[in-house]
């Protein structure tokens, strides 16, 4: 009988040993996408995001479903991952058995996006894998678990994009799996500064136009 661990309960080196992840040297989004400008509309969607963001930021600590919900939802609306052929689901379980170890990794992903979910001939792809944490909570508590879920696609595809986020700042991760599986941080986004906002909203519409076959 394996012994069953919830992701949630992981510590990062606890991911690196059970899965061979291995952390390579902070990356570039602009290594691995391409950072279109964005348009007059756009910007003054996100300004509206940021400030309703931060309406509810004033009233105290905002709850990870309300993070989701006043957040990461728009947002994805205006950089296209409600538009075909993305896919999102909530809360899907996810079960990793750790080689050479009688071990297995069980948890519930909090928002998958995944293309071509519904084609006879290849898997779906997943495009990126969220992970949300109330405001309170520092993204990097959230790593563990967005490691370990995005690791799962490794089986099926060369790379995936992960996001850990309390709603204010947005840590993107990009996992590969070439000679053994790694992972790159981003520059660390903050909605709040807006710059970052911009290039945050940037982000999300490339990883959402990326091809299948990547």
């Amino acid at each position: 009988m394996p012994l069953i661990l919830e992701a949630s309960s992981l510590f990062l080196n606890d991911v690196h040993r059970f899965l061979k992840l291995e952390e390579l040297s902070t990356g570039s989004f602009t290594d691995f996408l391409n950072l279109e400008p964005l348009t007059e509309f756009e910007q003054q969607d996100l300004l509206r995001i940021r400030n309703d963001f931060h309406r509810y930021l004033r009233l105290g600590k905002i709850s990870e479903g309300l993070v989701k919900f006043i957040t990461i939802a728009p947002l994805m609306r205006l950089a296209g991952f409600y538009d075909v052929p993305i896919r999102l689901t909530m809360e899907d379980s996810i079960a990793i058995a750790v080689e050479d170890e009688d071990r297995r990794i069980t948890g519930r992903m909090d928002i998958l996006a995944i293309n071509n979910p519904q084609s006879n001939i290849a898997p779906p792809f997943w495009v990126v894998v969220i992970e949300t944490k109330n405001s309170a909570v520092e993204v990097s508590e959230g790593l563990p678990q967005l490691l370990t879920y995005a690791f799962k696609s490794l089986d099926q595809q060369p790379s995936v994009w992960g996001l850990a986020t309390n709603g204010l700042r947005y840590q993107f991760v990009y996992l590969r799996h070439d000679q053994q599986p790694t992972y790159q941080l981003m520059p660390l986004l903050s909605l709040n500064e807006s710059p970052d906002a911009i290039e945050l909203l940037q982000v999300f519409k490339s990883i959402c136009k990326l091809p299948s076959f990547q």
